[in-house]
């Protein structure tokens, strides 16, 4: 029943590991966060906005730099390739306008 002044110590350590980790990483600030709605509702709306910016502006250069590519690969003039690739183009440029 009784602790050995060594797993005492070992304990008392790792409570001020886990208390130096908690923190650091202001999970306390999380809480007190989590407990005000209005404040989460508006940093979760502001993320989420932020996130489709990002979605939005990333995909729009991807596609940007596919489109390039395959007009490249049309100018070599692959035969079947060519022709396939023609119509995915054509079809992004008519959609652009």
């Amino acid at each position: 029943m009784f602790i050995d002044d060594n797993k005492l110590e070992n304990l008392m350590k790792k409570v001020d590991d886990l208390n130096y980790s908690l923190t650091k990483n202001n999970l306390i600030d999380l809480s007190e966060i989590l407990g005000n709605r209005k404040e989460l509702l508006i940093r979760n709306l502001i993320s989420g906005i932020a996130k489709g910016i990002g979605i939005g502006i990333g995909f729009t250069i991807l596609t940007a730099i596919l489109v390039v590519i395959l007009q490249n690969i049309v100018k070599l003039n692959i035969p079947v390739l060519g022709e396939y690739i023609t119509d995915i183009v054509e079809i992004v440029e008519s959609n652009k306008r």
